[in-house]
């Protein structure tokens, strides 16, 4: 599953650069786009603002299928203070911008599926997809609107997986 969950990482990624090319994250001194895998970076004591950290949840396989197909669902975590020109008085329009970026991000619900450890990235024979997101309610915390955004994303395994 991990060519998998990589692919759809670098789709949403590439996706964000072209909606906000602005959505950018400084992160070990490097800028990069502002959608990150939680466990593929070192472990945040506060998630950061503005950004979107994508974290694997379960993990379930059929088995009964002419191909092994795998399903993991993907947590797309985001949240925001506002800005500081607006004294923060505009996060619930900055909540309203991730949300649509979200959505835009996730569309089309496919991409082809890669393998990232050969470079340039491999193209195997089989596409990732994915359902329409479902959105969780906003969490209000003092300064912070916070929400997250549930996706489950499938693939069949191919021989080598």
């Amino acid at each position: 599953m991990q060519n998998a969950k990589d692919s759809f990482y670098m789709a949403l990624r590439t996706r964000l650069t072209t909606i906000n090319p602005e959505r950018t994250i400084l992160l070990r001194g490097a800028v990069r786009p502002g959608i990150l895998v939680e466990e593929a970076e070192a472990p945040f004591g506060q998630l950061p603002n503005d950004v979107f950290i994508l974290r694997w949840l379960g993990l379930g396989v059929d088995m009964d299928l002419a191909s092994t197909m795998a399903a993991e669902e993907c947590e797309i975590l985001y949240s925001t203070c506002g800005t500081q020109s607006f004294g923060g008085l505009d996060r619930g329009r900055a909540l309203s911008e991730m949300d649509e970026e979200v959505l835009a991000m996730i569309e089309p619900f496919c991409t082809p599926k890669l393998n990232y450890i050969a470079a340039p990235p491999a193209a195997m024979l089989t596409q990732v997809f994915w359902d329409e997101p479902v959105f969780a309610p906003v969490v209000v915390l003092r300064d912070k609107l916070s929400r997250s955004a549930r996706v489950t994303v499938y693939s069949y395994q191919e021989l080598g997986e």
